[in-house]
């Protein structure tokens, strides 16, 4: 029997009000660092257009910026994007940051030289409509960079044990198959001129321990916040028990803090 299409408004809706939830700006402090060092490794020189795709507060669309790019960002949750216009003002930086759907972008085809996103546009529902926005907004010849969370990873750990409480919407492919190398090359079928993937690693670092850390989340992100919500107490306590053993079993710090490592495919593809 053939499965009804899910309601795409409703599932965008949806997905805008769970990264709407929490202060995401705190999340992605945590991997500051290594948005930067992505960002270095493209070797952006000043006066290239550059788009963020699902920009969140900034994380790259600020260091891009910093290189003297001419900078755009765009995300489907408006409070980020104050997040972001705030953080470009606190260091004098101009970054025009645009609400938009990765899966429906406003912009002219062919529009900037270097398009990115970090654990951002893996998350569309529709991912080959995410690869064709991707590639049709970068011009011919330019880049296409992403950060894409691995299946195997700790954060794709923590992706499993969540669906086993909340099972995601209907309709939403999984995120992290933009993790895999061969899925990416099949989304992006022959658009492209060329295309690399090295497998990296994002270190978290908390100043406190698991039960501490899973708090954090639960708190500031989003998707995680909506999970404890959507269960009762006692499916509440066993989550929080897994994924303080998540966060305990990868912790690579002995003093009471914690630093988890969690793996992600680089992605750098020419556009042909």
């Amino acid at each position: 029997m053939e499965q009804p299409k899910p309601d795409l408004a409703l599932l965008k809706s949806k997905l805008r009000a769970t990264w709407m939830a929490g202060d995401f700006d705190q999340i992605a402090k945590s991997y500051e660092r290594g948005a930067a060092e992505f960002i270095a490794r493209l070797d952006l020189r000043p006066g290239m257009r550059v788009l963020d795709v699902a920009c969140g507060t900034g994380n790259l669309a600020l260091p891009a910026a910093r290189a003297g790019a001419t900078v755009t960002g765009v995300d489907i949750a408006p409070n980020l994007l104050d997040a972001g216009r705030a953080h470009a003002r606190a260091e004098g930086l101009t970054i025009q940051f645009d609400e938009g759907d990765a899966e429906e972008m406003s912009y002219p085809d062919d529009a900037f030289d270097v398009v990115v996103t970090m654990f951002g546009a893996m998350f569309a529902p529709r991912p080959w409509k995410a690869a064709e926005e991707l590639t049709r907004v970068c011009r011919p010849g330019g880049l296409i960079a992403m950060a894409n969370w691995v299946p195997g990873g700790f954060i794709g750990q923590i992706f499993k044990t969540t669906s086993a409480y909340v099972p995601p919407p209907a309709g939403m492919a999984p995120p992290v198959l933009w993790g895999d190398e061969a899925t990416v090359e099949q989304r992006f079928g022959k658009k492209l001129a060329e295309l690399r993937f090295q497998r990296r690693f994002m270190t978290f670092n908390f100043p406190f321990a698991a039960p501490e850390v899973v708090e954090f989340w639960r708190q500031y992100y989003g998707p995680t916040q909506r999970a404890f919500d959507a269960l009762d107490a006692d499916k509440q306590g066993a989550y929080r028990r897994d994924l303080e053993r998540l966060w305990s079993d990868h912790n690579r710090a002995t003093d009471g803090t914690t630093r988890v490592e969690s793996e992600y495919l680089d992605v750098l593809a020419i556009r042909t």
